[in-house]
């Protein structure tokens, strides 16, 4: 007789069948029946994470770089609390991701049990479909819509995190799985080829008639990508009108280096970026919504962009991003551009590096040695916020490297989201460049690259101090410098990194000059496997 498939077996095997190879699990003892059916399937690789958001910042890093989901596997309310910064920075970064969660049994619930929560209304902060495989047999249709969901968000302000609550007794009991890939299925563009080719024709013919500079190309999203074409199409278009070529501040993943165009970005602070946007009285945006203010200070400004409607042309999730750019590109006579030839200095195509400073390691010349050292290839995860500001200049004609950073602003990402881009992309180099203070949110990530030997090299911007909230407290006119703004400004006393990140299972050093940091950086780059430099910078 053949042994029956339960609701955890075709949960597992469905998410298998549609490409989830990965799972990124903390479970309980709800979930136990799923890590059974992780036994039971070939080709899926299951990762523990010792806190919920290693998991969730896992996942996040690893669709970044695969373009496919990861799975989340989390123990009920609380576990789901635990990961909902991470997933808040996904669903930032329009990646897909798919949560299961475990739930009490159907006939458990409302009893009360210590651990019980309302886990849809946790889950629909941040995620785009959430549903309960309530109904017997229904668990595997429903983990195939979970990543039906995650392929496409509904507009550039939504995410693609699709969670499935999975009660107790539905993993037990009898279910058959559901074995197509969604992959196969046609994308739902909204918008014809025809009116999409006309769309494009109107833009270009507005666009050439800005002068050189007045006109800015604001990309975010699947635009930053070199896979496609889109990206360097792009830099063509800018370079062929005189557009400005601009990304977003917190983008999820822009490819740079050579080959590649050189893009500026939009400052982080609200004022600064609303004046530069100032400066443009005709905007296109491709794959990313129009910049607003990340806090609302006093007397600052809340959309950062004033122009009327016909002064700003969305090139979004409607259109199929790679025919529509192209097409653009055709009618503003940009296939004409040659990189290197007649780009206007618009495109990288002379890879060449800082050059190697020497003495005293501050935040400036730790980013010079790295732009100076860093492999081609490699994914740099930056989480380095104040510490790390001269890397965007130092590094913009290094060999080609993709380039990650903090999209929701949940700290505590760099870690965990350097595990998920490791395992998506074994043979690339991972360089996670992290702020001290967000680090100490998720040091259980260290754990598991030492466990699963992760080719990740993270270098500590060790300033013992919470420098952002500093700069704040002085943007904002409020006086500090008393106990209480003291107390929760500085990191003292200051993290042994080395003792920290050896008893986790990883190689590390400490470093105070650059001569040190630069030799330290050559070693971790000449081997594979986690390894930590805490650079003490003054």
């Amino acid at each position: 007789m053949a042994e029956k498939r339960t609701g955890a077996d075709a949960v597992v095997s469905s998410l298998h069948a549609c490409g989830v190879e990965v799972w990124f699990a903390n479970p309980g003892t709800t979930e136990m029946w799923l890590v059974g059916a992780l036994d039971r399937t070939e080709g899926v690789r299951a990762v523990l994470g010792c806190h919920e958001t290693v998991c969730a910042g896992a996942a996040d890093g690893y669709a970044r770089m695969k373009r496919v989901p990861a799975a989340v596997l989390l123990h009920l309310g609380p576990g789901l609390a635990n990961g909902s910064a991470n997933l808040h920075n996904a669903r930032r970064a329009r990646v897909p991701v798919v949560v299961i969660v475990g739930d009490m049994a159907t006939w458990h619930r409302g009893a009360d049990a210590p651990l019980e929560m309302d886990i849809k209304a946790i889950a629909n902060t941040f995620s785009k479909w959430v549903t309960s495989s309530d109904g017997i047999g229904e668990a595997a249709a429903d983990a195939v819509e979970a990543v039906r969901q995650t392929r496409y968000a509904e507009d550039v302000s939504g995410g693609k995190v699709a969670t499935l609550i999975l009660p107790h007794d539905r993993s037990w009991e009898e279910c058959k799985e559901v074995t197509c890939n969604v992959y196969d299925e046609p994308a739902p563009f909204e918008i014809s080829d025809t009116e999409a080719g006309e769309f494009a024709k109107s833009c270009a013919e507005e666009l050439k008639k800005c002068r050189k500079g007045q006109a800015i190309i604001f990309a975010g999203g699947e635009a930053l990508l070199k896979d496609h074409g889109v990206l360097q199409n792009l830099g063509k278009i800018a370079a062929k009108t005189g557009a400005v070529l601009m990304c977003e501040n917190a983008f999820a993943r822009l490819d740079r280096g050579n080959g590649l165009p050189v893009m500026r970005r939009l400052p982080y602070f609200p004022q600064e970026a609303a004046r530069e946007l100032s400066k443009f009285s005709f905007v296109i945006t491709v794959d990313v919504k129009l910049p607003v203010a990340t806090f609302g200070y006093k007397d600052g400004p809340s959309m950062l962009v004033n122009l009327d409607e016909d002064k700003i042309w969305e090139f979004d999730a409607s259109f199929d991003l790679p025919t529509i750019i192209g097409k653009l590109a055709t009618h503003c006579d940009a296939d004409s551009i040659v990189p290197g030839r007649n780009c206007g200095g618009l495109f990288c195509v002379n890879t060449s590096r800082p050059p190697l400073p020497s003495g005293k390691l501050n935040a400036v010349s730790m980013c010079a040695t790295l732009a100076h050292y860093q492999p081609a290839d490699a994914i740099l995860i930056d989480e380095s916020l104040t510490s790390g500001t001269a890397y965007w200049e130092y590094s913009k004609h290094c060999p080609s490297f993709s380039h990650i950073t903090l999209t929701g602003g949940a700290i505590g990402q760099g870690p965990p989201a350097a595990v998920g881009a490791a395992i998506a992309c074994p043979d690339r180099k991972v360089i996670n460049f992290q702020a001290d203070g967000s680090c100490l949110y998720s040091t259980q990530a260290f754990w598991t690259q030492g466990r699963e030997n992760l080719d990740v090299l993270t270098i500590i911007c060790a300033n013992n101090t919470y420098a952002i909230l500093k700069l704040e407290l002085a943007r904002q006119g409020i006086q500090g410098g008393g106990k209480a703004s003291q107390s929760l400004t500085d990191l003292t006393p200051p993290i042994d990194w080395v003792s920290l990140a050896k008893g986790y299972g990883v190689e590390a050093c400490k470093v105070t000059t650059v001569e040190e940091f630069a030799d330290a950086l050559q070693d971790a780059l000449r081997v594979r496997g986690p390894r930590l430099i805490a650079a003490m910078l003054s």
